[in-house]
């Protein structure tokens, strides 16, 4: 309709610029982008200097991802109307975009000469600044840029013109990347120092962070303990007390005898006076009208450091196992409890641990209705007291050592104590979580040490409680998350697609979280839910590109300097994303898996993409892993939970994977780009076409991927373990061990020698000919070895247990793509044979004889062809298989061999177990549909 409106006003006024940029603005949005970008660019032509047609512009072009345009329509604009103000700030906008910094130092003081405003000016400094930070050279930023800003500053000091606080914040942040730390310094402590008050201790923070810098450990102390006595809950501040004591301690600093001990007062430089200071706080606390957790941890820090230093013992600051108690009994209702004391559990030796749980569970007012039974809190207080200790017998490891039989009978215990809390919670509205969360939680961590020590019903029953616990807390983040790698472990997709749609993932989490869905998404068979998932990713990435540049301007705009480099710095993280990397190869190998050879050709597909050999466009020196690996919560000890080790060893399996899938995907790119047809030994002709130079690339590619895939190994052999709750291993393992990798890498080996056969001719390339029928021999007896790791059962049922093969699954999946490359590899070779084949038959009619031999090549490759097509067949047969069973499989029957579970339970027992076969079943549907496309390609390859 907005199209046809502006079609109506354009008849009548045909020079009307607006209306047709309205109407280009329309088109775009359905698609027509040629259509609307000529119509754009007729009016751009004209220059114009309308404020309507230029915010339309600005929109289109916006839209178009095409920022650059802009700043052309703006700079004829201030040519044209060279003192609007509007339109020079436009520029610099339009400049902020493309992030042009030079030009926007230029277009600032423009700005700044036809209208004197301060923040015209500073957006001028701010441009030398973000040249320093851009600079390759930073000899060049350190003797250029930031020296040229700084004098400009100086200038509006001097003069006396410094009005508002982002101007300051812009001069302490030239000093401080200068390093003049002391002038930083003075800045903060002048005059102008008194305008940083937007932010709670702005000055006092800036003052720490020189002080710092310049090691001037007295006033760092002294500064430090001003703070605390005005605020002392303030943890950071006791952190620096305790650095800066410790410094001085080890310097041997002594106070002056005369003058001040330093600029901010008095400086504690001794153990004795660390100590009685904190006892002070303590103190002090005991008469404060709410109470405050700072002092107590504070004296538990100090402790800590004292015995690193191997001098505890003097300054009797009483005993660790004592203080925790007492701030147990003091804190052990407040949820934070657990996490306060979770860092100085290492003070207790283990030896201690049960007595100090026994000591802690004593002070919790619990009454058991009867003897024998679970003694249960009366209110929500001494739930969260008990709760506390629960965690910390799961840190302490005390549920780590039980028995089988123990922890099954804790695990009982804890849901008793889930149900019995859900009394509290009765009012709570649905998106609150519910008081006894955590107990639920901890059962199924129980469980699933159980599932990994080989306890197969386990695993069901984590489900179980989860499904239960989520009944109760549809909002609890932990139940989902928990379920999504308990479902993608026993491979099935189907119900995380909604748990992680429920999570709700806001903006940078689908960089932090995204993870754990994409990870699966294709490895499943569930391909319209992996597009779905890749797609869902990739926009975030894509729009950040474009909301940037937005925070950016906004930070001009509201003079929030110090934001502009955290920003830039925020969108370059966000590009070098390994995650980014992987979704964006995994997104169009299986776009490719879909569609191509199917709905379009391969070479329409690979062209869409944009998608070339030669270009590799994965910073792999830059790869960020900005996988949030802690988001499950976990109680385990240290040497149970994730370390930094495991972080690296994940971060390099994920990027040796990536190197094998996106090389991959460049060997695929690279075959249409070899379907020429080459006049044979003609060798200076081939060159000329280019032809040659991509086979060149292809085999480069080979010996890319083979170094990759021999790195891989390597790593595997190492066979790391990853915590269960920690980073999910990548499918490297299954592509070597099932030998999808040896028939992959064998098929693109197999060009190289198609090729080949097709520069060298039929005549005296009777070897190559032969090497070409053993591939395809060898090929198919690969193909089908794979075939074969994929039979047997999804689900089976053993001693009345269920038993999943998830990695069947991924096998198929893997069948599924080597077989498509192995189509597209024989399309290859249908499109070099067939005019072979034309010529043979032309000749064979000129000759009038019928003995004109065929070479070999023809047979092997009909008779690789037939095989083909037996073995997909055969494969589709054993799907249909496969979704007969399951849809027979009658789990409801099955007499769950725990005859302990509650009718409530077995209610969710049966939930689970539907979810998971009715996964299963669209899984292996999706892959049957998609091989049977793929047989009907087979079918058409003919020569």
């Amino acid at each position: 309709m907005a199209i046809q409106q502006a079609d109506k006003l354009l008849k009548k006024h045909k020079d009307l610029h607006c209306a047709k940029v309205l109407k280009a603005i329309g088109l775009q949005r359905t698609g027509k982008q040629d259509e609307a970008y000529a119509l754009a660019q007729e009016v751009a032509a004209l220059e114009p200097t309308d404020d309507n047609s230029l915010q339309a512009l600005t929109i289109l072009y916006r839209e178009m991802h095409r920022p650059e345009l802009v700043t052309k329509l703006y700079e004829a604009a201030v040519k044209k109307v060279p003192n609007s103000e509007e339109y020079h700030s436009h520029l610099f906008m339009a400049y902020a975009r493309v992030g042009e910094y030079k030009k926007m130092q230029q277009a600032g003081m423009a700005l700044y000469k036809i209208v004197p405003k301060n923040p015209y000016y500073f957006w001028s400094v701010m441009s030398l600044i973000m040249q320093s930070i851009s600079a390759q050279d930073e000899n060049l930023s350190k003797t250029m840029f930031l020296p040229l800003a700084e004098r400009m500053v100086e200038k509006m000091v001097k003069e006396d013109k410094i009005e508002a606080e982002a101007e300051v914040e812009l001069y302490y942040m030239i000093l401080e990347r200068l390093e003049k730390y002391k002038e930083a310094l003075d800045v903060v402590r002048g005059k102008l120092g008194e305008k940083l008050t937007s932010e709670l201790q702005s000055r006092e923070n800036k003052c720490m962070a020189m002080y710092k810098k310049l090691h001037r450990w007295p006033e760092c102390n002294a500064l430090a303990r001003r703070l605390l006595l005005k605020n002392s809950d303030d943890w950071q501040f006791y952190i620096t007390y305790f650095d800066s004591v410790f410094q001085l301690i080890d310097e041997s600093w002594t106070p002056p005898a005369e003058e001040e001990h330093s600029l901010e007062g008095e400086v504690h430089c001794s153990i004795e006076q660390a100590v009685s200071f904190i006892e002070e706080r303590i103190s002090e606390e005991s008469k404060s009208s709410r109470p405050l957790r700072g002092p107590y941890l504070a004296k538990l820090e100090l402790i800590r450091r004292l015995r690193r230093r191997g001098c505890n013992d003097e300054y009797k600051l009483g005993d660790p196992e004592e203080l925790m108690f007492q701030y147990f009994k003091k804190f052990g209702d407040k949820p934070c409890c657990f996490t306060d004391l979770k860092v100085f559990v290492d003070l207790l030796p283990p030896s201690q641990y049960t007595k100090f749980i026994r000591q802690l569970l004593d002070v919790i007012p619990l009454a058991a209705a009867a003897e024998n039974e679970v003694a249960l809190p009366g209110d929500i207080k001494a739930l969260q007291q008990h709760l506390c200790v629960v965690q910390l017998s799961r840190l302490l490891g005390i549920y780590h050592a039980m028995e089988k039989k123990q922890k099954l009978a804790v695990v009982r215990e804890l849901m008793l104590r889930y149900r019995h809390g859900l009394e509290f919670g009765k009012s709570c509205l649905k998106t609150e979580l519910q008081f006894s969360d955590y107990y639920c939680l901890l059962a199924v961590h129980l469980l699933l040490d159980l599932w990994l020590e080989g306890e197969e019903a386990a695993v069901w029953q984590c489900l179980t409680l989860l499904e239960e616990g989520l009944s109760h807390s549809p909002s609890n983040a932990q139940f989902k998350l928990l379920l999504i790698r308990i479902y993608c472990r026993l491979g099935a997709f189907e119900p995380v697609s909604e748990l992680y749609s429920s999570l709700d993932a806001k903006h940078i989490q689908h960089d932090t979280i995204g993870y754990l869905l994409t990870r699966y998404a294709g490895s499943l068979g569930h391909y319209a839910a992996a597009s779905q998932s890749c797609n869902f990713a990739l926009r975030f990435f894509h729009s950040n590109q474009k909301d940037t540049s937005e925070y950016i301007i906004q930070a001009y705009k509201y003079g929030a300097f110090e934001k502009i480099p955290e920003f830039i710095a925020f969108r370059n993280r966000l590009n070098s994303s390994l995650h980014f990397a992987q979704v964006r190869t995994e997104r169009m190998l299986l776009d490719l898996l879909l569609e191509a050879n199917i709905s379009t050709s391969l070479e329409e597909s690979i062209k869409s993409m944009s998608l070339s050999p030669e270009e590799d466009d994965i910073p792999w020196k830059d790869l960020r892993d900005n996988r949030d690996l802690t988001v499950l919560f976990s109680w385990d000890p240290k040497d149970r939970d994730i370390s930094e080790e495991h972080r690296k060893l994940s971060l390099e399996e994920e990027t040796l994977w990536l190197r094998i899938r996106s090389l991959t995907l460049r060997l695929v790119s690279g075959l249409p780009t070899l379907g020429h047809t080459i006049q044979p030994k003609n060798s200076e002709k081939t060159a000329e076409n280019g032809v040659s130079s991509k086979i060149d690339t292809i085999r480069a590619l080979l010996q890319q991927l083979e170094a990759a895939v021999d790195s891989g190994k390597k790593f595997l052999e190492q066979k790391i373990q990853y915590p269960v709750l920690g980073p999910p291993p990548t499918r490297m393992a299954g592509f070597f061990s099932n030998g999808s990798c040896q028939c992959q890498t064998s098929l693109f080996y197999l060009v190289s020698d198609i090729y080949e056969l097709d520069t060298n001719g039929l005549e005296d390339s009777a070897e190559i000919q032969e090497r070409i029928g053993n591939s395809f021999k060898s090929l198919v007896e690969r193909l089908t070895d794979l075939f074969n790791k994929c039979k047997g059962d999804l689900i089976e049922v053993r001693d009345g247990t269920l038993k999943t093969h998830p990695n069947l699954l991924e096998n198929l999946v893997f069948f599924v793509e080597t077989i498509s490359i192995a189509l597209w590899v024989s399309s290859y070779c249908d499109s070099v044979l067939r005019p072979f084949k034309s010529n043979l038959q032309k000749k064979k009619k000129k000759k009038k004889e019928s003995s004109v031999a065929m070479p070999p090549v023809f047979t092997h490759f009909l008779d690789y062809v037939t095989e083909l097509q037996t073995l997909t067949s055969n494969v589709i047969d054993h799907i249909k298989g496969l979704e007969i069973i399951l849809t027979a499989l009658k789990l409801e029957e099955l007499s769950l061999k725990d005859t302990l579970l509650l009718q409530e339970e077995k209610k969710f027992t049966k939930t689970v177990q539907g979810k998971v076969q009715s996964s299963y079943h669209h899984s292996v549907q999706e892959i049957g549909e998609l091989l049977k496309k793929r047989l009907d390609t087979i079918k058409k390859l003919k020569i």
